[in-house]
Order: structure tokens, then C-alpha cells, then sequence
């Protein structure tokens, strides 16, 4: 197809406000979905965890075409976390439609996102979702769209935008702002797409050059490159040349396989011209960012660039007396080669060597990024342990520096005051104080990502889980000091067996317990929080001794309080810097890096 019959265009919003929904919609709509149930709910979302969480992992395509034109749609992640896969996605499309709530208005991530897509130079189609909740305020909402387009530097170009608003969960679509009514569709949608997003100006009959932005993986064709043709055009069984990293190392073959993007799936296609999208087999050396390029003159493409990590983990293999039960990746060198492989697939993850030659440095734009990692592993059979996150720092002008992030919080008018006094000893600072939803108060903060650590958990404690927490970088500020770490102090199994429900109501009372009876413990395992700020050493196995002598007063029946399940993000944020999380695809248990009391005293008494 010609480039002026297709256009590219990539979803870009804050977490929840409906990229998903509204790719379904659009598919359906145009016929794409039409072998399966009307009924599908975000069918890009194929990602176990994806739909797990409710969120955008991994950039997807997917194409459809509407009056006689293609139009390939990239669907982005809105967290902050994943902004590698937001921009790469972008440098497949000449278009964005941004997506912004119609009653919660631009986010902290409607920000990030949007600030890619200027910085990319590309048209945008403003879309105002949801405009049938009751507590929508459109108009508003968009006078805050413009103010956030100006704020970040928006040309008067960038602000000639349309505006379609949109009921994206039934289809339903007007120009302009307003209700659409029952018999409208996504037409004005459309319109506004091929009005708006220009079609790819590549030159088809230019020497070949093709971007690899994205990898993936089949059982019978091995590694797959998928991008998008610069100029010339890529055709099936001709000798192409590969560009990597080093520009002096070309790789030069027969294309294999060809594939473009049809509807949610994909298809053998002859030729892919200037402008398209991809899909390539036969190289198993590609990476992202390479080029394919013409065998007689090869010239590559720029590299991709994206946003440099700010945090790190160590990763490791499991070295607790319980390693090898549960997993199938057990060993260092697993560890190692499953690490290497995401890297080949996620640009936005670095690994780095530690002293120690077992362990990993993993860094990364996020905890949410890194969790759902580490959650991917132990879903394949890989046992490991984790560190606590330690953000990255810089020396920016002769000053030590640290990453910053914006924050807005959405919360019940009561907690305001939990809110602010918990950020002060973070270091945040409230910059912003407006009234949300009727009873509810949005508090807007700046605070180092260092004090952020754990203060999602805290927060949904204190406000009893009715805080809505949003987040995105902010840029680097001086080194804030030292900031406070969790209240308690860990409460430490000080024997192996199998806990019993005499000894942990004995406990019960001195802090908050991780575990019922009946789960076997090793010696320096974390069984709970110490009401106190210092580690406490317990037996947690100990039995009832058992005599000749019965009371009412000492047999009456042990009550124990729930326990307090340690999720993986919430384990990992907790820990402290002499502990790990170790991750088992069937448990996740806190330890001490030293599991003995008596090793554990010795580094103290070092330290001291």
C-alpha cells in the first residue's frame, strides 16, 4: 500500500482512562473483531499480569482500515514506569490520540506521555473519554488540556487539535464537546484521524531502511523484529543488511518470513512498503534499535533513546535453606541468561556486575517495572531474592543529586491532614491543594523518589485503602539527607519448623504477624513487625508444654489476628537494607542477607 493510504498513530494516556477499551471499540467498529464475541473485553491486553492489573504493560499494533485506509494502531502503557515501551511505540507512528478522563482531567502520567509526544513532533487528537459519568466536567477538563499543553511548551501547531468526545465502552463518538447520542458511532473519531494524522512521508523507492523498535518470539520462526519501513520497502526472499550497535559488524541475508499487522493479528504478506509496519524472521542477532537496511549501501537508522533508569535492585539465585523446592531456575547462570533476555527486549533496563559475582544489579524507571519482572520470572519457574530499591544518584554540577517525583494524591476530605503529615518527614512538599469529587480533595506534592519508597502502602493504610495514588518523574534535585524508614523493626524466626499457633499468640502482641500456624520457618526468616523500632529474634515453633495440671485459665482457646500477607511490591518496599525478599514461584518470604544471630551480631559490632 502506497504511504498515503495508511496512517500510524499511537494511544497515549494516563493509567485507567481507557486506551484499551477505546483500541476494542475501534476494532470492532471497523470490522477488524469480527471473527470474535462482540462480547471481548481488551483484547490487546494479553498479558496474564496485564489483565491482572488492570493495566498496559507492553506497546501492541494492531491494524484496521477504514475508507479504503490502513491505519495501524499502537496501544501504550500510561504508567511512568513503562515509559521505554511509550517511546519506542512513538517512533512507529506520525500520530497520538491522548486520552484524558472526562471528570478526572489530566493525571500526572497525562503529562509524562503527553510531553513524549510533543517531544516527538507529532499531531495530536485530543479524545475526552467518559463523558457519561455522572460526575463528568468536559469543558473543564478541556480548558485544563490546553493549560497542560502550554505548560509544556506547546507551538501554536501543537494546539490546533480536535477534540472528539467519547464514551469509548459503548462506542460512541461526537465532535467537539458534547454527549453523543445513541446512534452515533466512532465516526467522527475516524474522521478526525484521517484528517488530522499525516500519512508517512518515506519514500518508496529510496534505499531500504527499516527500524526494529520491538522483538518478539515464535515456536517455529525463532526470534521476530517488528518496526516500521523509513523508506524503500522490505520484500519477502531479497537480501537485506542488518545494522547493529557497531556499525562495522552488518549482517547480511535472505529475508524469511514477512508479516504485517491485520486487525489484532498477523499476516504472510509479500512486500511492506515505506511507512508500514513489520514483522521479520530469520534474524536471531537483531536488537532493538537495529536497522535493516539496503545490502549494497547500508546506512543505518538513529538508535533509539530513551529515559535513563533511577532505580536498582540486586538480583540473585535463592541461597535460603528452602531453595530448589519450588522452582525450575534455581542457579546463578539462569538468573543471569532470563535477565540478559529481557534486556534484549526492554530498553529501558540496564544490568550492571556487583562484587559479588552470583549477583545482578537490575536497574529500572520504577518498583512497579521491576516488580512486574520479578513477578514474569517466578511465573516461569525461576527462584531468586531481591533487595530493597536504592535510587540511582548523579553528580550534576558539582552536587550530589537524586531523582524527584510528582505526585497527586485523590483522597477523602478527612485524610488531607494524614496525607501532609506523612510526606513531611519524605521531604514532599504540597504544591497544590483542590477540591476533587464531592467529600474528596486532590493534594498535588513534589518529593524525592527515595522517600516514595513504601509510601504507597502507607498511605493506603492510613486513609483505610480510599487514597488514589499517581506518580511520574520530575527531574533531579539535591541530595534531600536522610530520609525515615519503615516504624518497626523486623520480628526474626530464630529456629527451623513449622510455626504453631501457642507461640505466635504469645506474639501477636508485640507486632504484626506475616504468617498463621503451620508454615515452616528457617532461622533468620522475617515472621513479622516488631511493635518497636528494633529487630527482635522469637521462637515461633515453640509448643505447649505439656503436664499433668489443667486450668480453665490455661487451656481456654488461642485467638489469633489475621495475619498480614506480604504481596511482592509490598515486601519489597518494606524490607531493609539488611534483608531480602526471596521469590519462589509458590512463596515469597523476607530474610536477613545473614540468616545466623551470631553472624548478624559480628557485622554489627564491624560496623559500629
Amino acid at each position: 500500500m502506497p504511504p498515503a493510504g495508511i496512517r500510524n498513530i499511537a494511544l497515549v494516556a494516563h493509567v485507567d482512562h481507557g486506551k484499551t477499551t477505546l483500541v476494542d471499540a475501534m476494532l470492532q467498529f471497523s470490522g477488524a473483531l469480527a471473527d470474535r464475541r462482540a462480547d471481548v473485553e481488551r483484547v490487546m491486553d494479553s498479558n496474564d499480569q496485564e489483565r491482572e492489573r488492570g493495566i498496559t504493560i507492553l506497546a501492541k499494533a494492531a491494524s484496521l482500515e477504514w475508507n479504503s485506509v490502513r491505519i495501524n494502531l499502537v496501544d501504550t502503557p500510561g504508567h511512568a514506569d513503562f515509559g521505554g515501551e511509550v517511546e519506542r511505540a512513538l517512533t512507529m507512528v506520525d500520530g497520538a490520540l491522548l486520552l484524558v478522563d472526562a471528570a478526572e482531567g489530566p493525571l500526572p502520567q497525562t503529562r509524562y506521555v503527553l510531553s513524549k509526544v510533543l517531544a516527538a513532533g507529532l499531531r495530536t487528537v485530543v479524545v475526552v473519554n467518559k463523558v457519561d459519568r455522572a460526575d463528568a466536567r468536559p469543558s473543564a477538563v478541556l480548558d485544563e488540556i490546553y493549560e497542560l499543553f502550554l505548560d509544556l511548551g506547546a507551538t501554536d501547531d501543537d494546539i490546533d487539535f480536535p477534540v472528539v468526545s467519547c464514551v469509548a465502552k459503548q462506542g460512541r463518538a461526537v465532535a467537539g464537546i458534547g454527549m453523543p447520542d445513541a446512534t452515533d458511532d466512532l465516526t467522527a473519531l475516524f474522521d478526525a484521524i484521517l484528517s488530522t494524522v499525516p500519512a508517512p512521508d518515506g519514500d518508496p523507492s529510496a534505499p531500504l531502511q527499516a527500524l526494529v523498535t520491538n522483538l518478539d518470539a515464535s515456536e517455529y520462526l525463532g526470534r521476530l523484529a517488528i518496526g516500521r519501513v523509513a523508506q524503500g520497502e522490505l520484500v519477502k526472499g531479497s537480501n537485506v543488511a542488518l545494522v547493529g550497535a557497531d556499525p562495522d559488524r552488518i549482517v547480511k541475508r535472505r529475508l524469511g518470513s514477512l508479516m504485517a499487522f491485520t486487525g489484532i493479528g498477523r499476516a504472510d504478506v509479500e512486500r511492506i512498503g515505506a511507512g508500514d509496519l513489520f514483522v521479520v524472521s530469520g534474524f536471531e542477532e537483531v536488537e532493538i534499535g537495529d536497522t535493516f537496511a539496503d545490502p549494497d549501501a547500508p546506512v543505518a537508522l538513529p538508535r533509539l533513546a530513551v529515559d535513563e533508569p533511577v532505580l536498582t535492585m540486586t538480583f540473585g539465585p535463592n541461597t535460603s535453606p528452602f531453595a530448589g523446592r519450588d522452582g525450575t531456575y534455581v542457579t546463578s547462570r539462569q538468573v543471569r541468561e532470563r535477565l540478559e533476555r529481557e534486556v534484549l527486549g526492554n530498553v529501558s533496563i540496564r544490568l550492571a556486575d556487583t562484587d559479588t559475582p552470583d549477583v545482578i544489579e537490575v536497574a529500572g524507571r520504577g518498583e512497579l517495572q521491576l516488580a512486574v519482572l520479578i513477578e514474569s520470572m517466578r511465573r516461569e519457574g525461576f527462584e531468586l531474592q531481591v533487595s530493597r530499591p536504592e535510587v540511582i544518584v548523579r553528580d550534576i554540577d558539582g552536587h550530589r543529586c537524586e531523582p524527584s517525583e510528582r505526585g497527586l494524591v485523590d483522597i477523602p476530605d478527612e485524610h488531607v491532614g494524614t496525607v501532609t503529615q506523612a510526606l513531611a518527614p519524605r521531604r514532599g512538599v504540597v504544591v497544590d491543594l483542590r477540591p476533587g469529587d464531592p467529600g474528596r480533595t486532590v493534594v498535588t506534592f513534589t518529593a524525592p523518589a527515595r522517600g516514595l519508597i513504601g509510601f504507597r502502602s502507607q498511605l493506603l493504610t492510613a486513609t483505610r485503602g480510599t487514597a488514589l495514588l499517581h506518580t511520574n518523574a520530575d527531574g533531579w534535585i539535591r541530595w534531600a539527607g536522610d530520609l525515615p524508614s519503615r516504624s518497626g523493626g523486623a520480628m526474626i524466626a530464630d529456629r527451623p519448623g513449622a510455626t504453631t499457633g501457642y507461640a505466635l499468640d504469645n506474639l501477636q502482641a508485640r507486632g504484626q504477624l506475616f504468617f498463621g500456624p503451620g508454615v515452616d520457618v528457617y532461622e533468620g526468616m522475617v515472621i513479622g513487625e516488631s511493635a518497636r523500632g528494633d529487630d527482635m529474634v522469637v521462637n515461633v515453633v515453640r509448643e505447649k508444654q505439656k503436664t499433668n495440671i489443667r486450668t480453665h485459665s490455661h487451656d481456654e482457646g488461642i485467638k489469633l489476628a489475621a495475619a498480614k500477607t506480604m504481596t511482592l511490591e509490598a515486601a519489597i518496599e518494606w524490607i531493609a537494607d539488611d534483608e531480602l525478599v526471596e521469590v519462589t514461584p509458590s512463596h515469597i518470604r523476607i530474610r536477613k542477607r545473614l540468616l545466623a544471630e551470631a553472624d548478624r551480631r559480628r557485622s554489627q559490632r564491624r560496623r559500629s
